[in-house]
Order: C-alpha cells, then structure tokens, then sequence
C-alpha cells in the first residue's frame, strides 16, 4: 500500500486535513473526494497509478479529520476551500483536477469559474443533479427551517466490522480487506463504544438553495481544460437521481474538449470497485496530453 502523510492547513479560517502520496518534486494530481466520503478513500487508485505522481487530496469541510462548520455547508464554499487549497500547493502553474461525484462537480464548476487554473479535468461519475424551479423554493425552505429545530444525529455502529459490512452491503463489490481499510477512516468513536460517520450530521440537513442546471451548464461551458469523464457503465445512479438521457448530452456537449469512457463491472464508486482500470484510463488521458 502506498504510504501516505496528512498535512494541517488554515483554510479560509477552517483547520484542513489534507492527505498527500508521493515525492513533492513529482507532477501534481488534486484528488476531491464525494460527499460523506473521505480522501483516504482514493488509496485503491492511488495504489493503482504506474507512474510517479504527487497525490493531493483534501477531506471537505466537515468530513473526516476536517474542521466542522455548524450548520451550514454551502456549495460555493467548496469551491472556495478549492482556490486557496490551489493557491497553496500550485500558486502559478494549472492543475490537473480529479473529482468523484460531489467533488467532480466541484471540480467541473471550479473549471468553468476560474478556467485559466485548471490545465485538466477527470471527473468520476460526476453528473450534476437534477434540474430544479422556482415553485420548490417554498417548500424547500420551509423543510430546512424544520430540520434547523433538531440537530442531526448520525446512526452507530457497534464495531468497525459492523461498519464495514454495512459499506458491503451498500456495495457488493467491496472486497472484505477493501471494507475494512475504508471503515477504520470512515467512520470515528461516537463516544459511547460506538462508531459512527467521520463528518459532520449537519450534512444531513436539506439544502434550502436550490440546484440550477442551466447555471452548472454555464460555467460547464467557460471550462478551456482538457476534459474527461469516466463513469460506471450502469447508469442507475444517474436515472435514480433524475438526470435524463437528454440532460446528460447537454451536460456533454458544454464542454469544449471533451471525452468520455465507460467502465464495466462498476457502481458508482469507481474508483472502489476497479481502481486498476480507472487508474489506467486515466493516465493514459494524463500522459497523451504531456506527449
């Protein structure tokens, strides 16, 4: 297993845990993990890649060994947390981003917003959501005020090993040396003999803002990365979730450079069930583009 070493950082007045693989002289790759997820979960790939390569990879705020923030997360501040995480390790020079779910649409947003800091793109089952309208608001709003009167609690487990069979059972595909090496940094003490989630619950809360796709299409289409997108060939996520057939070929078609490649014998967490192939796609993408 490739060793990795984790690194404090202030981070716009949160304490950042960002975890880091390889020698710092090698080319950079920022990895960003999905929500309720951690970056310790991207070890399978990083175990994977052939080439030398510095891994960097943050916990977002609120997840893993990252500072909580109360009861508000808010998507801009990702890509917040994001710029003076770059600003940080690559002042100057682009960056290769490479994101899995919630952090592929950081990712992809962040490309389009400030698209002279993003060299190229790698986004993981990264999709966007589902469109929203104006009639929602309301009731979206009135949903969060509700869920503000009771804190969020998350669920325990009585062991890791409960903990890992749950991850299992949400994945079938998880080796049991996969699952238990993601419940040792998935899950933390709830302080009664327990383990619970590593982040913060207020991540349970509804979001009382909402999603706009037409906005996402928009910084989608100001993205000048080299772009690719690896995604499970069962798109049952993606349906679940509401994106039509037609909102996703929108969504490819904003993106100037674009590429696509499907992976088989995989859900959603790609980079879990074949890390081998994900790695090998992209540093093929990686390398082609530096020849």
């Amino acid at each position: 297993m490739t060793p990795s070493r984790s690194r404090f950082l202030t981070i716009r007045g949160v304490r950042y845990h960002v975890r880091e693989w390889g020698a710092d002289g090698a080319p950079q790759l920022f990895l960003l993990h999905g929500w309720m997820d951690v970056s310790a979960s991207f070890q399978f790939l990083v175990d994977a890649l052939s080439a030398d390569w510095r891994v960097i990879a943050p916990d977002w705020r609120g997840f893993g060994l990252t500072e909580w923030r109360g009861d508000a997360y808010w998507f801009p501040d990702y890509l917040g947390d994001l710029d003076a995480i770059l600003r940080f390790y690559s002042p100057e020079a682009a960056v290769t981003l490479i994101g899995h779910s919630m952090g592929g649409n950081v990712a992809c947003m962040y490309a389009g917003v400030r698209p002279a800091r993003v060299r190229r793109l790698i986004a993981l089952d990264a999709f966007g959501l589902a469109d929203s309208d104006a009639g929602q608001a309301p009731g979206r709003l009135e949903k969060w005020l509700r869920e503000l009167e009771t804190p969020p609690q998350f669920g325990s487990f009585p062991s890791r090993d409960a903990l890992a069979a749950r991850l299992q059972g949400d994945n079938p595909r998880l080796s049991n040396e996969k699952a238990a090496f993601l419940a040792e940094h998935l899950g933390e003490p709830d302080g009664q003999g327990g383990i619970r989630r590593a982040g913060d619950p207020a991540h349970k809360r509804v979001n009382p803002i909402l999603y706009r796709r037409a906005e996402a299409r928009a910084a989608w289409a100001r993205v000048t990365a080299q772009t690719l997108w690896i995604e499970p060939a069962d798109d049952g996520l993606r349906r679940k979730l509401g994106i039509t057939d037609e909102a996703h070929a929108e969504a490819r078609v904003c993106f100037r450079n674009f590429r696509e490649v499907q992976v088989a014998d995989s859900g959603h967490n790609l980079h879990h069930d074949q890390p081998g192939e994900v790695a090998r796609i992209i540093e093929a993408f990686l390398l082609s583009e530096e020849s």
